[in-house]
């Protein structure tokens, strides 16, 4: 592999103006809020949808293709915007989302509605490969972990105040201004994009784009996640329509594989980077403590109205504990991680709140309270809202600026398919233990073996976090004297 040139670099980012800063940090939040809110705002819409549109059959599809296409194109993106700047690719991400969300709330089939939404998918995971990094190119070192937790308690945010707002538009002006309503919000955040986030870049070149990595991650990733989510929707594993797919997309990442390691100069996942331990356990933190978020979030409303025979209404306020948590904890996690010489304790605690939380939900029957499901939410919530922000935090501390696209778009990345990867593994679970007409003991039953495997292998992330070596995410007394020892290093070329 051979280092890109590196070419002028604008002012760095402690040479910013108040105000650019300013202006750029609305622009990243906006973003991210578009791109976090939409997937519960629209989930919120979909009966109305299929109802007008006549797509019940296919229902499922709107989603796995948004959740496909955003996963697929995440590590791709996040390396292009370390060979070309992260702020253009951010506002093609953007112009794009805004477009394909019109069209989305203009589709007048639902296979129109399908196609488009896997477009405004990409589109979207163009932004999220870029939200997390271009704040290195917005703010220093030290700053830059704070912020970090800001990001992620605006995701968390948008996890509350998507499903009511989707339910409200969706109610008094239509589902499609569930769609249209982005646009005049993009419009303002491409103009503050546009205007203050600085732009940083090699001096790469079109040809030295990877293009057959590009096409063997494509073709090997994307029937890999349509095989999962069509697991994880009822779908039996031996099925063609599960095993083909994964099967053949085994087949292409391997040759994604090879292409990356023998052939590619300028690797769209530079391996070198899993010889980090850094990097190698944060990717573990990034996966385990999302595959515990989606466990919570997809089967805990199944737990409160079909065991606890809580209504749908009154189940999804019970949810609140875990996502006031999402919005709470992720900045005092930013502030205590740049505090904490020994942070690998922190990810730890956070693991063994996730893996706690998910083991008292093992005891929940129809005749428990509803304080151990609450407990056990906080719990999650609190385990998640430190391991979210510390994965993106020491990723950027212990990787080259030269890698921190790329480092910082697999972290993401990993996060994503943790979603299809869990719904698929427990809902086998979950369906081989239940038939069509379960008793709430019953579901209780397959609920707590859920809830279980979860655990267990939640608590694969807290082995990980054993292992990890600190590096300084800022100048800190006593760890700069273990940066030599503690730090593997990682090559700079790209």
């Amino acid at each position: 592999m051979t280092a890109l040139r590196e070419g002028p670099r604008p002012p760095a980012a402690a040479e910013l103006s108040s105000r650019k800063r300013m202006t750029a940090t609305l622009g990243v939040i906006l973003a991210l809020a578009l791109t976090s809110i939409d997937v519960s705002v629209v989930s919120t819409a979909m009966p109305h949808i299929v109802g007008e549109l006549h797509g019940l059959a296919v229902y499922a599809w709107a989603g796995v293709t948004y959740a496909v296409a955003a996963a697929v194109v995440v590590p791709i993106a996040g390396k292009l915007g370390d060979m070309f700047g992260r702020k253009p690719f951010l506002l093609v991400g953007l112009v794009g989302f805004m477009a394909s969300s019109w069209a989305c709330g203009a589709a007048q089939t639902m296979t129109q509605l399908i196609v488009l939404r896997g477009l405004q998918g990409l589109f979207a995971g163009i932004q999220m490969a870029n939200i997390f990094t271009v704040v290195a190119d917005i703010f220093t070192a030290e700053r830059r972990i704070q912020i970090q937790g800001v990001l992620f308690s605006v995701a968390g945010l948008s996890m509350v105040i998507g499903p009511p707002l989707g339910g409200y538009i969706t109610d008094s002006i239509g589902w499609r201004w569930v769609f249209y309503i982005n646009v005049p919000i993009v419009l303002v955040t491409v103009f503050a994009v546009l205007t203050a986030v600085p732009f940083v870049r090699s001096s790469a070149r079109w040809r030295d784009i990877d293009f057959a990595g590009v096409a063997t991650l494509v073709a090997g990733l994307a029937p890999i996640l349509v095989g999962l989510s069509l697991a994880g929707d009822g779908h039996a594993w031996s099925s063609v329509a599960v095993i083909g797919p994964i099967a053949g997309g085994a087949v292409m990442l391997g040759a994604f594989v090879y292409t990356e390691l023998r052939v590619a100069a300028h690797p769209i996942v530079p391996f070198d980077l899993f010889k980090s331990n850094q990097f190698a356990v944060m990717v573990a933190v990034a996966f385990f403590s999302a595959f515990a978020m989606m466990g919570t979030l997809f089967y805990v409303p199944l737990l409160y109205q079909s065991v606890l025979g809580i209504s749908a209404t009154f189940s999804g306020s019970l949810l609140i504990p875990l996502t006031l948590a999402l919005m709470v904890v992720p900045p005092i996690a930013g502030k205590a991680l740049s505090s904490m010489p020994r942070y690998r304790y922190l990810g730890t605690l956070a693991f063994a709140a996730m893996v706690g939380g998910l083991l008292l939900l093992t005891g929940v029957d129809p005749g428990s309270g509803r304080g151990v499901t609450v407990l056990a939410m906080v719990l999650v919530g609190l385990g998640i809202g430190i391991a979210f922000p510390m994965a993106t935090s020491v990723v950027q501390s212990a990787v080259p600026m030269k890698l921190l696209g790329a480092a910082t778009s697999q972290v993401q990345f990993w996060r994503m398919i943790a979603g299809p990867v869990a719904i698929a593994v427990l809902g086998t679970l979950m369906s081989g233990k239940t038939g069509a007409a379960a008793s709430p003991r019953q579901l209780a039953s397959a609920l707590h073996e859920v809830f279980l495997v979860a655990g267990l292998t939640v608590a694969l992330g807290l082995v990980a976090t054993l292992f990890l070596k600190e590096v300084p995410l800022r100048k800190m007394p006593g760890m700069a004297r273990r940066k030599k020892k503690s730090a593997t290093p990682v090559s700079e070329t790209v």
